[in-house]
């Protein structure tokens, strides 16, 4: 399996409608053929010092392989979200790892 997380940082100035905007492309994305798994969410509310809960959406997507995670970046689903949505987070952190 492919992971692939992504945590964005959103602008802090941004309006109802572009906060919404960024949720609306984000779930676009599980429409993508080649995901196994998808989920959005905001950090939980758990609450330890080794716990990172600074970002304000995760993006989980699984993969059976690496080919299913590159037609993913190439998709016109996921070139659509980048393009209209990047101007709406100040950082994007991202893991990827496969199984072993």
């Amino acid at each position: 399996m492919f992971v692939h997380v992504v945590n964005f940082w959103l602008k802090k100035d941004l309006t109802d409608a572009q906060h919404q905007q960024f949720v609306d492309g984000v779930k676009s994305l599980g429409a993508i053929e080649s995901l196994v798994t998808f989920n959005v969410g905001k950090p939980a509310d758990t609450d330890r010092p080794i716990i990172e809960r600074s970002y304000d959406y995760c993006e989980l997507t699984i993969f059976n392989d690496v080919a299913g995670h590159d037609l993913y970046q190439d998709h016109p689903i996921h070139v659509k979200f980048v393009e209209e949505c990047n101007h709406l987070w100040e950082r994007v952190l991202i893991y990827d790892s496969e199984t072993v």
